[in-house]
């Protein structure tokens, strides 16, 4: 189903991508369906992303990038941990296979502009920048280990029948940053 009005730029791209994602999930996420969806053929895709693994990057920057906006409103850096939290799992649930996604995603970008975009917003809360990097680290495993249980159907059900998601996924968020400290020792 072909959109005209979709700009073909990179932004345009990722938010494609995630439509055919959540339709038709990570094994039928195909370069070929996305450029159909923006009514374009596939080699015009390649002006602005250079393969699927690109894309895919791309992708789980754009998850992280919009967990990180939501931060910059909490105040002091165990609020600004938790709240990435939150909002990650958030963003997450709202794509299909966003977890696996994220897992199989190559960095798109230098470790360097990667770790000051992480520990920046941290650092001006109090932490010192190997805690920070430390910590938001911690922070995205967990949430993505969690996101990837409750995206899984059969897990998700069993677990289900044990504990409430977002009730516990809260309760593990507020145990482990209580656990951190802002200084490395």
């Amino acid at each position: 189903m072909a959109r005209k009005n979709i700009k073909l730029d990179r932004p345009g791209i990722v938010r494609a991508a995630f439509a055919v994602l959540d339709e038709a999930g990570l094994e039928g996420l195909r370069l070929h369906l996305v450029a159909a969806r923006l009514g374009v053929k596939a080699p015009a895709l390649y002006w602005h992303v250079r393969n699927k693994a690109e894309l895919i990057g791309l992708m789980a920057a754009t998850l992280s990038i919009r967990a990180a906006r939501a931060r910059q409103a909490a105040t002091g850096w165990r609020s600004k941990l938790e709240t990435y939290g939150r909002t990650l799992r958030r963003t997450m649930l709202r794509h299909r296979d966003a977890a696996r996604l994220c897992v199989i995603a190559p960095p798109i970008a230098s470790p360097d502009v990667v770790a000051d975009r992480l520990a920046r917003p941290l650092v001006a809360a109090g932490m010192d920048r190997g805690s920070a990097l430390s910590c938001q680290a911690a922070v995205i495993a967990y949430t993505v280990g969690w996101v990837a249980y409750e995206q899984n159907h059969r897990m998700h059900e069993y677990l289900a029948k044990m504990i409430d998601f977002p009730r516990s996924f809260d309760q593990g968020l507020r145990a482990l940053v209580r656990g951190f400290s802002a200084k490395t020792r």
